[in-house]
């Protein structure tokens, strides 16, 4: 009969030592009142409080946290953007007091800072500026917030401007314009090419030209010194040099036959064949060359004839 008696005074003296003792994890602050009355600020570690006397009020985590708000505002262009913002802010560990009693809801509170101060700085940028001076909005919101929580035992660590969506319309306009700009340069990168194509083209065919030109000229003045050879042979054997010239030309005539007629794929031509069609030709070039002299004469006598004028 003792035996039983004694286990509820057993289970009895645990509950009541539990009741004096309580564990606060690390990096948490515990809130003891007495009859209602804020008594003490308790840390990490195993801690002690009188049973029906005082009581933990609440608990507040030390850690770094972060609270997203989500702000829709106009810009100076009269475009609607949404700004996500990210707060990250800590209790501050002298100043637990504060944070527990002065704020009943802390996340309302700096989200209403949020939304303040960011409907302040947005609608005096243009929507490319937001892209750009997003860091100046953030420093705007923590500086606002750093004074105004302060004084509520809460310090703030970091604001970010995490995301800008401005409104679908807009983002589609915008990708338009930014893909006609790629496409402006690219047409322009492509017409560059194109010309430089041509212009190398066109030296390049210069240059054949020239080449070409070149070319034909030595070809001619190697005829005309064969031709000199050629009349010096036949001369030295007792043909004169209208004789020699006959010859060479009905030698290159037949000559010229031959290679065109050893073309298949030659058109239809007509030539003499005969022997005094060489003799023709000669006769009718020394001809062309002899009135070609005359005229140049006389162009010359005429133009000196002219400045012996106008001199006089």
């Amino acid at each position: 009969m003792g035996n039983f008696m004694l286990i509820p005074l057993a289970v009895i003296g645990l509950f009541i030592l539990l009741s004096f003792i309580f564990i606060v994890k690390q990096q948490t602050a515990v809130v003891i009142e007495t009859f209602g009355r804020f008594s003490s600020v308790r840390n990490s570690g195993l801690q002690f409080k009188i049973p029906l006397v005082q009581r933990i009020s609440g608990r507040l985590s030390l850690k770094i946290q972060q609270l997203d708000v989500i702000v829709e505002t106009k810009t100076l262009d009269d475009v609607f953007v949404k700004l996500k913002v990210s707060v990250q802010y800590v209790v501050i560990r002298d100043k637990v007091y504060e944070a527990f009693y002065k704020l009943e809801y802390p996340h309302d509170q700096i989200t209403s800072y949020v939304f303040d101060v960011v409907r302040a700085e947005v609608p005096k940028m243009k929507l490319d500026d937001v892209f750009v001076k997003k860091d100046d909005i953030a420093i705007a919101v923590k500086a606002e917030l750093q004074d105004a929580m302060l004084n509520y035992g809460y310090d703030i660590i970091k604001t970010l401007v995490t995301d800008i969506d401005p409104d679908a319309q807009v983002k589609e306009a915008m990708n338009r314009i930014n893909a006609s700009e790629r496409e402006k340069v690219a047409a322009q990168y492509e017409g560059d090419a194109q010309r430089i194509l041509i212009v190398e083209k066109a030296k390049a065919e210069a240059e054949s030209k020239r080449l070409q030109g070149q070319g034909i000229a030595d070809q001619r003045r190697e005829i005309a010194r064969g031709l000199e050879e050629s009349v010096e042979v036949l001369n030295k054997v007792g043909i004169n040099s209208q004789e020699a010239s006959a010859l060479i030309v009905v030698t290159q005539h037949y000559d010229t036959l031959q290679s065109i007629g050893e073309e298949t794929n030659t058109n239809l031509i007509l030539l003499p064949n005969s022997p005094q069609a060489g003799s023709d030709m000669l006769n009718n070039m020394v001809a062309s060359f002899t009135a070609s002299n005359q005229i140049g004469e006389a162009m010359k006598e005429q133009k000196a004839n002219k400045n012996k004028k106008e001199n006089n």
